[in-house]
């Protein structure tokens, strides 16, 4: 399979995930449309709410992250994920933002890396972390017009020993903080659907 090919495939895997994410968490919504409609029970936005809130806040932010097998060459970090194989190209990355989780009173933290092509790969193992950070150092080092340097999220960039540590506490507390109004407002929303 050429490089193009793979990109492209990448590519539309990229965006499967949000796709999808987009469409469970309007299932509600679609619910308390045909329970307007009297084709379903009127509690179904509840239930759906309840389900689309625990897939959606659990489940995404795996969908993209790399898992074994994964492969590494001088300029790319080719991983398979929940969706499938994706392939970055760390000559052409775009952006990268740390993705910070909690589980079992850890904290996860995946680096969220999209080239530009948009395909878009969570980091996560140590290997991949290095690579990452001697790409990120590298374009830092060599910056060209014709390819503009990747845009690095403070947090991201404290995390990879890049910048002094002051940008990860206040994600971290954000990370923290975010998921704890905005599953109970999702499913307040739900709720009072469900109540019509």
């Amino acid at each position: 399979m050429s490089v193009r090919a793979n990109a492209a495939g990448s590519t539309a895997r990229a965006w499967l995930g949000p796709g999808l994410a987009v469409v469970v968490l309007l299932l509600p919504f679609g619910g308390y449309g045909l329970a307007r409609a009297g084709a379903v029970p009127e509690g179904t936005p509840v239930v759906l709410g309840l389900l689309s809130a625990a897939v959606g806040f659990l489940l995404f932010p795996a969908l993209y992250e790399e898992r074994a097998p994964f492969r590494h060459s001088s300029s790319r970090l080719v991983a398979r994920t929940l969706t499938g194989e994706r392939s970055v190209d760390l000559d052409r990355i775009a952006t990268v933002h740390l993705l910070t989780t909690f589980s079992y009173g850890r904290v996860y933290r995946t680096f969220v890396v999209r080239d530009s092509h948009g395909v878009r790969l969570g980091i996560t193992t140590e290997r991949s972390r290095r690579k990452l950070r001697r790409a990120i150092e590298k374009a830092d080092a060599n910056p060209s017009h014709d390819a503009p340097g990747p845009r690095v999220s403070r947090a991201a960039r404290t995390c990879l020993g890049l910048a002094p540590g002051r940008g990860l506490v206040s994600h971290t507390a954000v990370a923290l903080l975010l998921p704890a109004v905005l599953m109970p407002l999702y499913l307040v929303i739900a709720f009072r659907l469900g109540g019509h």
